[in-house]
């Protein structure tokens, strides 16, 4: 593997430290120290300004603009217009002049900076000390965070010291809609309404196509009681404060912040009403009670969620940093909400959510969170409609799911992907599935769930064919493996579609056998047939799988045939090679950018014997380049389940660190969520050894020779389980719920209230 680890920041098992500035590391460092809670986001951008390279990133779940142009290419199919996550309100934003002289870390002579992120509190705090050009010198000290269960709400806090002769400071605190969207090289939002409201000062803004708004108001207090005025400027209102500093006395102010949104047309002033008592609620609770209560919710957190490592202090930071993440971009805090490719993060990939979701982030929620993956699944259910739009466009049947979307519609303007690639549609079903098997949710299943599953069948029997000698498959697609385009019968996509069309046809069976009015009403609302039944299981017992004697699965008809390319001479220079390499010259041979037959064989491990794995696996993986994120965790994954202990070390450390470590050298783009959400399944799917694609919970635990021990909790069937593997032993506790049957080592246990443990099968 040509990519290394950029190592910068400090080791610390639940903190990530940037001691010392390095300018050039600046938009890297924005998106590691960002802070969400599934509704906002904000990247670690400086709130007082920064004249360097720096992304000043603001999101919110769900807020998003419209591209300027359309696309000028006007063949049937193609997005006209894409849409993307708005860079929004800086409510942040801070002006710190001092002697005159305004502060700004990329001029400024600084010494002893300092910057920290708490894990264990979700506490950003910066502290560095500044020599002015009068020869003084001012420790400033920044703390944020944003509260996890009242999502609307976030704090700053801002104190000043200083041992020289008196300073004045001048501070301004506001909200700024003024954000540059810097990808569209563009501002999107048009002021709407501003004012002060007894101590609330806010601002109201609006897109400028979308029409969504957000209401951004904010109270200060401050150590000093100094009176502040009101400052105004075109899409900005804030606070001003003139403070004279010196020795025998700080300042330090506290910002309460109430961001309130609006996805769907609202009356300007209810909105506002609402913004201002919200604000008004936020205030009765100090700034200390508040960070109380965020430590008190992240305790809570690490209870459940907590992976230990002994041994690997790397990894051990690198996996709770993820788990961090996870937690900050989504937890189910609402259906309408999805997990963008960045998260809350970073403008790339434009805020959408792609078919990672179903397959790489929803494994972390089925067994830690199950409500949020019910909600993960309804938000696709709540698009549906968009979906049978595209499928229409794409002169199909059914629902198509887009492959990047932030409201169900198609985002991407790209044609090879938005119409060649069908895995989100897939996705969806197969996430259905997965749901199905730890959730044993009936109700979903009958309702919400079949809708989906019979219009994903219209679409996939609408868009495959048969060939002249009767095999069914998909002509003229894109597999995940995106360096092959408009290829035939790829192996993902056709087994996919196999698996989805038997599904469909099993549930249809039980809800005959249990709930034949349900049955009715499917074919009176959805007009369901029985000869479209009868045209999913010819499909499907006809799907064509290329398969050579030895057992290889060929990734697409004619894959065997493409020129070699040895990837580990490729530069590090060259990454990402999106960037470095023209697009065309990217598809001519047999380099694969992330798991493609590798994919299926670990969605639906349990179809395929270990020989199969092992064999599939040690064709592809030398022709893989990772250069998507969720790559090094499946094969790291299938190579723990293969006995390939060192490259599923390697693998593992690739995706717990990639961000930290800016492996793919784009981290300043924003964080990758689905790595972050696939080093979960490092370690439970991987060196654990889950698998939860059959009836009944596996476990095939394997360690790292370099660790001691390491340990996790999953919740099934309502019973919170903890693993713990040591070089020797194995040991499962039942936390709390009812007793639960699972598979160790091909061994059928109960777990009840006492500690079951087995020596290690090597």
């Amino acid at each position: 593997m040509a990519k290394v680890a950029d190592l910068y920041y400090q080791l610390d098992p639940w903190k990530i430290v940037e001691k010392g500035f390095d300018k050039s590391r600046n938009e890297v460092s924005e998106a590691i120290f960002a802070l969400g809670n599934e509704y906002m986001g904000v990247r670690g951008y400086f709130e007082e300004g920064f004249s360097g390279n720096s992304l000043l990133g603001s999101y919110f779940n769900g807020i998003y603009e419209n591209s300027p142009e359309e696309n000028r290419v006007q063949y049937k199919g193609i997005v006209k217009r894409s849409h993307f996550m708005v860079n929004a309100v800086d409510w942040l934003k801070t002006e710190i002049i001092i002697d005159g002289q305004r502060l700004d870390l990329n001029r400024d002579e600084i010494s002893e900076y300092y910057r920290e992120l708490d894990l264990r509190s979700g506490l950003l705090t910066r502290s560095f000390q500044i020599r002015t050009k009068t020869n003084k010198e001012i420790l400033f000290k920044f703390e944020r965070f944003l509260d996890m269960e009242q999502a609307q709400w976030g704090y700053q806090k801002i104190s000043a010291y200083t041992k020289s002769d008196t300073v004045d400071l001048e501070l301004i605190l506001g909200a700024d809609f003024n954000s540059e969207h810097v990808s569209q090289g563009q501002n999107f939002w048009r002021e709407v309404k501003k004012d002060t409201v007894g101590e609330t000062t806010g601002i109201l803004g609006e897109t400028l196509t979308t029409k969504q708004k957000i209401f951004s108001g904010f109270c200060l207090k401050n150590n000093q009681s100094l009176s502040s005025e009101v400052v105004t400027r075109d899409k900005f209102i804030g606070r001003k404060f003139n403070v004279k500093l010196d020795s025998d006395n700080y300042f330090e102010v506290e910002k309460y912040v109430t961001n309130i949104v609006s996805k769907t047309p609202v009356a300007t002033e209810k909105l506002w009403q609402e913004g201002i008592h919200d604000s008004q609620m936020q205030q009765q609770f100090s700034y200390e009670q508040a960070k109380t209560n965020q430590k008190i919710y992240w305790e809570k957190v690490w209870e459940k969620y907590d992976i230990t490592i002994n041994g690997d202090e790397l990894n051990q930071q690198g996996i709770r940093f993820c788990i961090f993440q996870l937690q900050q971009t989504y937890h189910g805090q609402n259906p309408t909400n999805n997990i963008g490719a960045k998260g809350l993060t970073g403008e790339s990939y434009g805020g959408l959510a792609f078919w990672d979701t179903e397959t790489c982030c929803l494994p972390f929620y089925l067994l830690n969170n199950l409500a949020a993956a019910k909600n993960l699944l309804e938000f696709r259910y709540e698009t549906l409609s968009q979906a049978r739009l595209r499928a229409h466009e794409l002169d199909c049947e059914g629902a198509c799911y887009p492959i990047a979307t932030l409201n169900g519609h198609e985002a991407s303007d790209l044609w090879q992907h938005a119409s060649l690639q069908f895995q989100p549609s897939t996705g969806v079903a197969y996430g259905i599935f997965h749901y199905m098997n730890l959730s044993q949710d009936t109700e979903f299943l009958h309702g919400h769930g079949i809708e989906m599953l019979i219009e994903i069948c219209r679409f996939l029997a609408s868009r495959g064919d048969f060939s002249p000698t009767g095999e069914f498959g998909f002509f003229g697609v894109m597999g995940p493996d995106e360096f092959q385009m408009m290829v035939n019968h790829n192996g993902y996509t056709n087994y996919m579609a196999k698996k989805t069309f038997e599904y469909t046809l099993q549930t249809l069976k039980e809800i005959i056998r249990t709930n034949p009015t349900r049955i009715g009403e499917l074919t009176s609302e959805l007009l369901l047939t029985q000869e479209e039944q009868i045209l999913w299981k010819k499909c499907a017992d006809n799907t064509l799988m290329l398969v050579r004697e030895d057992g290889v699965i060929e990734q697409h008809d004619g894959f065997f045939k493409l020129p070699h390319l040895d990837i580990q001479k490729i530069p590090i220079t060259d990454f990402p090679l999106y960037h470095h390499w023209s697009y065309d010259r990217i598809y001519r041979n047999d380099m694969i950018k992330q798991p493609d037959v590798l994919m299926f064989q670990f969605l639906y491990n349990q179809d395929f014997s270990f020989e199969s794995k092992k064999i599939n696996y040690e064709f592809y993986e030398p022709k893989t380049i990772h250069e998507s994120s969720l790559s090094p965790s499946i094969h790291s994954i299938l190579a723990a389940e293969l006995g390939k202990n060192n490259d599923a070390y390697d693998f593992f450390g690739f995706a717990t660190r990639m961000d930290l470590d800016n492996y793919n050298r784009n981290t300043r783009e924003g964080l990758h969520t689905t790595s972050i959400a696939a080093a979960w399944m490092n370690i439970v799917y991987g060196f654990g050894g889950v698998r939860t694609d059959g009836p009944i919970l596996l476990l095939n635990p394997a360690i790292p020779a370099s660790w001691q021990d390491y340990a996790f909790k999953i919740t099934y069937k309502s019973a919170l389980i903890a693993v713990n593997v040591s070089q020797t032993h194995v040991s499962l506790t039942k936390v709390t719920g009812p007793d639960v049957k699972i598979k160790l080592y091909d061994n059928t246990v109960t777990l009840d209230d006492k500690v079951y443990e087995v020596e290690r099968v090597s």
